[in-house]
């Protein structure tokens, strides 16, 4: 396994030049990308009744049983792309995308 130091290095992109989105519909609050994360980008939180709603009723029965909880991009500026939170989730519910847009 590839520590947090080690994953830092080989970062390249400036931060906030690659952003992550979670899909809320995959999303099972595992907890993987805020493991692997070296800067600490995600965060476990409730969803509120509002992101709740939002979701596809098979989405709202998966988080209710892991305690509506789902991984939040808290820190997105921090983001350098490594690419370690989407390797690491099991759910594939992270991608990456450009933060600013393509001339």
């Amino acid at each position: 396994m590839t520590s947090k130091m080690e994953v830092n290095q080989k970062c390249k992109p400036e931060a906030g030049a690659i952003l992550p989105v979670i899909n809320r519909n995959r999303c099972e609050a595992k907890e993987k990308c805020t493991a692997v994360c070296p800067y600490d980008v995600f965060e476990i939180r409730k969803l509120d009744d509002t992101k709740k709603s939002s979701l596809s009723l098979f989405a709202r029965l998966k988080i209710r049983a892991h305690g509506n909880r789902q991984a939040f991009v808290v820190r997105a500026s921090e983001c350098h792309a490594c690419t370690e939170c989407v390797k690491a989730c099991p759910e594939k519910a992270i991608h990456l995308e450009n933060a600013l847009p393509l001339i």
